[in-house]
């Protein structure tokens, strides 16, 4: 039992042992790791690194950004679901690279829902569905129609097998009610290579490393797969407008913690981000990357997304049949 006379001894002592304390737990108090399931210089490895420095001028701390492409995006999801569960080892997650790769690969070590906690989404880079301008197609109705007559099939490119561009593009087959063909590459730069030189007719993708080749006149944009237009692109119409309100596809990007991360230390995190967000020169940044900013007001909210945003990719990957080899 602890006296008035112990207790006052003892009281230096508790009140030196305090700062300490508050020291030890303090968050963050080394570097962060962001790993980005991309090889360097595109545009997610722009995001993620654009955000990493923000956040780390509010959160006081450095962030390490580790490029582990590989696998659609397995092999840096896994790596980051198997460590440890402190905050300091975090996800750039991605509608293709964490999302769709969750269901078209056949073997994923990891469940998007139950082994990821939310950090807070980032926001949607709307894919434009754009043609090679020897098709002759200059509206989605137009599209539809040749497409159902075209023989051969007409064909689409994708940077590759569960992209987000294949993914829309066998969403387009469906809605169209048309057989088309799914050409894959190895990236978005030898798919656009390939629609300008006539040999594929159908590119789908985020606006930016389309942007040019549309004002050159190399591509031409029949619609923009989102609600509204986009501030970079207003002339081109969306799918909802033009009567197709299914045909809806963004790139979108977000952080993701492994489950267990302690709750304070992601709502550091989250509060970092969000305050990354509002930055004015960050907004240029990502909007020159076309990406609109769409903060989540909480961790939960960005993860009640990710849940919705699966079930909507499942029933299109299942109808179509896509599967990795």
């Amino acid at each position: 039992m602890i006296n008035r006379r112990n207790a006052l001894l003892l009281a230096p002592a508790l009140a030196l042992s305090r700062p300490a304390l508050a020291q030890a737990t303090r968050f963050p108090d080394r570097p962060i790791r962001l790993i980005i399931p991309f090889a360097a210089g595109g545009s997610n490895d722009i995001v993620g690194r654009v955000i990493t420095d923000g956040m780390a001028t509010r959160l006081g701390q450095t962030f390490v950004v580790e490029n582990r492409g590989g696998a659609g995006g397995v092999l840096g999801n896994e790596a980051v679901a198997q460590s440890p569960k402190d905050g300091y080892t975090i996800l750039l997650g991605g509608s293709g690279s964490f999302l769709i790769s969750s269901l078209v690969q056949p073997r994923v070590p990891y469940d998007i829902i139950k082994d990821f906690a939310p950090i807070g989404f980032v926001g949607n880079a709307p894919n434009v569905i754009t043609v090679n301008p020897q098709v002759e197609a200059k509206t989605m109705g137009e599209l539809r129609d040749l497409a159902r007559r075209a023989r051969p099939p007409l064909a689409y490119a994708s940077p590759g097998v569960g992209t987000t561009g294949h993914v829309l593009g066998a969403l387009l087959s469906l809605e169209f009610g048309a057989e088309m063909e799914h050409i894959p590459y190895r990236g978005t730069g030898p798919a656009i290579t390939d629609v300008l030189a006539g040999r594929v007719q159908i590119l789908t993708n985020a606006a930016a490393p389309l942007r040019p080749h549309i004002a050159a006149g190399g591509l031409r944009a029949v619609a923009v797969a989102a609600p509204r237009r986009l501030d970079f692109l207003p002339e081109v119409p969306t799918t909802v407008e033009q009567g197709f309100p299914n045909v809806l596809s963004s790139t979108w990007y977000g952080l993701l913690a492994p489950t267990g991360t302690p709750a304070d230390r992601v709502t550091a995190l989250h509060a970092a981000l969000n305050a990354t967000l509002a930055d004015a020169a960050v907004k240029q940044r990502l909007q020159e990357e076309g990406v609109e900013i769409e903060p989540s007001p909480t961790p939960a909210d960005y993860g009640r997304f990710i849940e919705q945003d699966r079930k909507r990719w499942q029933e299109v990957v299942t109808r179509a049949n896509i599967r990795a080899e």
